[in-house]
């Protein structure tokens, strides 16, 4: 087959061709100038070479068959390919991320090993020890502390409701909180 000139042919002009001759001569030309756009993309998202020159040749077999199939009104040939591009691209992720697992590598719920006891034990004294040094706080400490950690208050909700400036508010919540640390320090090893 001689080959044809397409030197002065812009993108609209290769799916003219394409449509008035039926021959992919010319969605190849188109196809051949963006292989790097294609390859780019499907890098992007795949970060794996082999990967991505295999979906790019994907990519060509199926704009072949979108042109194939129906006329295409495209005025941004370049633009038209990208968003084809990307949707595989996503498509192919969302599909690789949704697929089943063999029933025998799914493990039950139930199946999990239990908490031994002493773990347990453990948390609970640390929760005690917290509510001993909630309670050995002063006033706007434990007020703040409280409104912070407890109420999920913002700064300047707590600011705004207990007439303190942002800096006293900042300042209670971080020696509360340097109190609650030295306190739970100095009686951890202590029995409750």
């Amino acid at each position: 087959m001689k080959k044809k000139d397409t030197t002065y042919y812009n993108d609209l002009d290769l799916i003219r061709q394409y449509y008035n001759e039926k021959d992919d001569y010319w969605l190849g030309e188109l196809l051949n100038k963006y292989l790097h756009l294609i390859f780019g993309v499907c890098m992007k998202y795949f970060k794996n070479e082999n990967e991505a020159q295999e979906h790019t040749q994907q990519l060509c077999l199926e704009v072949i068959q979108i042109f194939h199939k129906k006329r295409q009104k495209i005025k941004n040939f370049k633009a038209w390919l990208f968003q084809v591009t990307k949707n595989h691209c996503l498509m192919h992720l969302r599909k690789k991320k949704h697929q089943t697992v063999p029933l025998e590598q799914v493990q039950h719920p139930t199946a999990h090993k239990p908490i031994p006891q002493s773990e347990f034990d453990k948390k609970e004294q640390q929760y005690q020890l917290l509510e001993k040094a909630m309670a050995s706080l002063e006033g706007e400490q434990k007020k703040c502390i409280d409104l912070f950690y407890y109420k999920k208050k913002t700064y300047k909700e707590i600011s705004a409701e207990q007439g303190y400036s942002l800096k006293e508010v900042k300042s209670f919540i971080q020696n509360g909180r340097r109190n609650i640390k030295v306190f739970m320090e100095r009686n951890e090893n202590e029995s409750l």
